[in-house]
């Protein structure tokens, strides 16, 4: 009997057997070698957040409340997000595949799998299996896109799990000309310095202000400085300094899914600077406070998700070419994984 990764309900994993059912004719058995989960969003589901009893309704476009208790119905539930493993079966009308041959896809964490073979792909030659797993947080990623970093840019990555550390890498990529990179991992600060992020942040160390940390890192004090008069305007309106300074990020990208990391992130950002909310954000928002620097600096909130479609620069970009650009980025080795998937364990273990 094969076994598999299940949630029986809220934060109750277990390993359990399972039978697989008879091979359809257009479908193909794949005995898994790799899978990894989506660790982040994935945990807004195995952990039954409140987030769980309002689906999104994508008629209405609106997320519409139902009793929590109904959001039980989804136990039990498999994990996992990505696998990839050896077809050792193929149905009689199965034309894509042959046995023997690698594929990926999005699968739960189970030694096998059996799916129509519209929902594989072959694993590109050269390319590792943890890497391919890895697809699918760099697409996620991919919407820094949206953000509009530019040559030269400051850049701020708010939580480093693997959107965050491609994000990192991404920036750079898009012509930063600084990231600093901000997780109270020290092993995830070290990789996105690894990976080229200039600067790293622990956001609970010291005072646990890391905006403010940030700011200071990207410009003279100006408690130290001489002030800089203020602009009278007709009518007695003052233009301020702090409106005409740099101090802060361009942009700052947040993929924590921590409310209080994303009242960092707008604190960190420059007036008229830009954060972009790559996060699924499935708890309550204590900890967000839009009366402050939101309100004053003018800047420009961004919700990206990649399969939100049609995306901001559609028809020319879709999610097809989001998804061929991540691939062969991870083939060519111009987008680094190396210790992103870690621990790496059996099921025995």
């Amino acid at each position: 009997m094969s076994r598999e990764l299940v949630a029986l309900a809220p934060q109750e994993p277990v390993i359990r057997g399972y039978e697989e059912p008879p091979l359809g004719p257009r479908q193909i058995r794949i005995q898994t070698e790799f899978a990894s989960p989506k660790h982040g969003t994935e945990l807004v589901g195995y952990r039954n957040d409140p987030v769980a009893s309002r689906p999104y309704d994508f008629a209405w476009g609106a997320t519409i409340p139902r009793p929590p208790e109904e959001a039980l119905h989804s136990f039990p539930r498999p994990l996992g997000n990505m696998a990839v493993g050896v077809i050792t079966e193929i149905g009689l009308e199965v034309t894509r595949f042959r046995v023997g041959e690698r594929v990926f896809g999005h699968y739960p964490i189970r030694e096998t799998q059996t799916v129509d073979e519209s929902a594989a792909d072959l694993l590109p030659e050269g390319l590792s299996p943890e890497a391919v797993v890895c697809l699918d947080p760099l697409v996620m990623a991919l919407a820094l896109r949206d953000a509009g970093v530019k040559l030269g840019d400051r850049v701020a990555v708010f939580g480093l799990g693997a959107i965050g550390l491609f994000s990192v890498q991404l920036a750079k990529t898009a012509g930063a000309d600084w990231v600093v990179a901000v997780d109270p991992l020290q092993n995830r600060r070290e990789l996105a310095k690894q990976f080229g992020g200039d600067a790293a942040l622990d956001p609970v160390a010291g005072d646990g202000d890391a905006g403010m940390a940030i700011r200071r890192l990207t410009g003279p004090d100006p408690d130290t400085e001489t002030p800089r008069a203020q602009k009278r305007i007709t009518g007695g309106y003052l233009e301020r300094p702090t409106q005409t300074g740099n101090l802060g990020v361009d942009v700052a990208v947040e993929t924590s899914g921590s409310v209080p990391a994303l009242h960092q992130a707008i604190r960190a950002t420059r007036f008229g600077g830009t954060v972009c909310l790559v996060s699924f954000y499935g708890k309550d928002a204590t900890g967000l406070y839009l009366g402050d620097e939101f309100h004053v600096n003018r800047l420009n909130l961004i919700s990206v998700r990649a399969e939100s479609l049609p995306g901001r620069d559609a028809p020319v970009w879709d999610l097809q070419r989001l998804v061929d650009l991540a691939l062969s980025w991870l083939v060519s080795g111009r987008i680094r994984t190396q210790g992103i998937i870690t621990p790496i364990v059996s099921f025995d273990e």
